[in-house]
């Protein structure tokens, strides 16, 4: 259908409402049924002032809504040929109409011209050599099986125009590289997805600025510190959130709201849909010449699942920012406390989830998302405040590797504590106390497991060494993921139910996330 639109500015629009609601209760009459007679009304009135010409068609519709004017829409179902003007317009029209939308709705018979016409059976199963044989006859279709005729072929074979347009473009790109070979250059190396060349100096920057400022904070107040180091720098980064930007950190001080009407801006107001976003976000990476980065809650995580799983099957470099993503939400409730989400994820091939603990970490998962010019990332991050959790060079080196020994002790280990975001710190906690004890330990942070998985078998050993079965793991989410790293003998501290509404610490001692529960856990099973 094609809309039309009359609209006339109208400062008093809240009290047309107003009398309306106030009429209706005055005279005991529905609201409903008086708006039905108002929009009556207001239909007949816009028939009689001819702004649709003679004839003026009826199918008309009255929007009547606070803070905006009363609209008037006038309808035309979109033909191919026209037969009554006042309510048809022809698809040559529809299409010249630049100012008005146009939907066109096509009504289709599944299995069209078959005997499984307009039926199930038709949908996800072959119509089978018999149906099949008899559908080409009822279509006086007569050519052999997978065979397209000579006339059709040619009209489908667009591969000189092709070479053409290509040709045309390529000339015109060429006077361009050559008025701007800078510009040009740099939209080549966009295109081909190639980082600017001094990227290792901005990523060692920004991981170096990290470490030096040692600071407690959410991860998710990390991340936007990190994309202040590096949005700056390139320019291909286009941010957002489904409305939830000032909750997620994703703009920063160098994002500018994105302007339809000059088509400038690197920041875009998704809206409360994260689906689309997501979608959106994937048509970006493919087209080139854009790095997509974009947050919601982690548990809003669900509502992007669709597009996330494509993203992971065509390997395309984006980064969702999924922040509030534990129970230590706290009082908003176990409907907004992620348990199964951030597992759920990980079970997904070809994506990476980082869950950081600290400021050196989260640095560290922007980096490698970057770097992942044809794999998707997530980014699960913190609501609360965490730990700075002090390291040595070298340790800061193995963050990217996914997995790697946080706290060692002298010689073989007796048990091993891993843990991942912001159970890191009751996990090093519950490690000094039982070292105390007498007992070695070793803690092993696993910020982003699909890494440390992909290491080789050397290096994964060097971290879990196989003859340490003494193991506990520790994630405030859905337990049973960590099962492939305890084996039958370790335990995982993890959730086992929904959360709660309370203080975000009151929660972690109520499901047992502290660290003297979790080194009684650790004594229990060492005996």
């Amino acid at each position: 259908m094609a809309s039309s639109t009359a609209n006339k500015n109208n400062n008093n629009q809240d009290d047309i409402v107003e009398a309306i609601s106030a009429l209706a209760r005055v005279r005991d009459i529905s609201e409903d049924m008086l708006l039905s007679t108002v929009e009556e009304a207001c239909k007949a009135a816009f028939r009689r002032s001819g702004k649709q010409g003679p004839g003026a068609p009826m199918n008309l519709s009255v929007i009547i809504a606070r803070k905006k004017p009363v609209q008037v829409i006038a309808r035309k179902v979109i033909v191919e040929e026209v037969e009554d003007p006042n309510i048809q317009i022809s698809l040559a029209e529809a299409r010249a109409d630049a100012e008005h939308p146009s939907l066109i709705i096509c009504k289709t018979h599944i299995g069209f011209g078959s005997s499984k016409a307009d039926s199930a059976s038709c949908h996800g199963s072959p119509l089978g050599v018999d149906v099949a044989a008899a559908t080409c006859a009822a279509l006086e279709w007569h050519q052999p099986a997978f065979s397209v005729p000579d006339d059709i072929a040619a009209a489908w074979d667009a591969r000189e125009a092709g070479k053409k347009a290509e040709a045309e473009w390529q000339a015109r790109f060429d006077a361009y590289r050559a008025a701007c070979p800078d510009l040009a250059a740099e939209l080549e190396r966009r295109m081909k997805g190639d980082l600017p060349a001094d990227w290792a100096d901005i990523a060692a920057a920004m991981v170096k600025k990290a470490v030096e400022a040692g600071e407690s904070i959410a991860t998710r107040v990390a991340s936007k510190k990190a994309l202040e180091e590096l949005v700056g720098n390139l320019p291909e980064m286009l941010g957002g959130s489904a409305d939830l930007t000032g909750s997620v950190g994703t703009k920063t001080s160098h994002s500018v709201n994105f302007d339809p009407a000059t088509c400038t801006g690197n920041y875009l107001a998704y809206g409360v849909r994260e689906f689309g976003m997501s979608a959106i976000m994937n048509g970006l990476a493919l087209h080139g010449g854009f790095i997509p980065y974009a947050g919601t809650f982690m548990v809003f995580s669900d509502y992007a699942k669709n597009a996330l799983r494509l993203a992971a099957l065509m390997g395309t470099r984006a980064v969702w920012v999924f922040t509030h993503d534990s129970i230590g939400v706290g009082e908003d409730g176990p409907t907004h406390q992620p348990i199964e989400q951030v597992p759920g994820l990980r079970l997904m091939p070809g994506l990476d989830v980082w869950r950081p603990c600290d400021t050196v970490e989260t640095a560290v998962a922007w980096q490698c998302a970057l770097e992942n010019a044809h794999r998707p990332t997530c980014l699960s991050l913190s609501r609360q405040n965490l730990p700075f959790v002090s390291r040595d060079e070298a340790q800061v080196q193995a963050i990217a590797r996914g997995g790697y020994v946080l706290r060692d002790c002298d010689g073989t280990p007796e048990l091993i504590l891993m843990a991942t975001g912001s159970e890191v710190g009751i996990t090093l906690e519950a490690a000094e106390a039982l070292t105390a004890e007498g007992r070695k330990v070793r803690v092993v942070s696993m910020p982003c497991c699909e890494r440390f998985d992909a290491q080789d078998a050397a290096y994964r050993e060097s971290v879990l060494p196989a003859a340490v079965r003494a193991r506990v793991a520790v994630e405030a989410a859905a337990a049973d993921y960590w099962r492939k790293y305890v084996g039958l003998d370790g335990a995982v501290l993890g959730m086992t139910t929904f959360g709660a509404s309370g203080p975000g610490k009151a929660l972690a001692e109520h499901f047992g996330f502290t660290s003297a529960h979790l080194a009684d856990m650790a004594r229990q099973l060492l005996g």
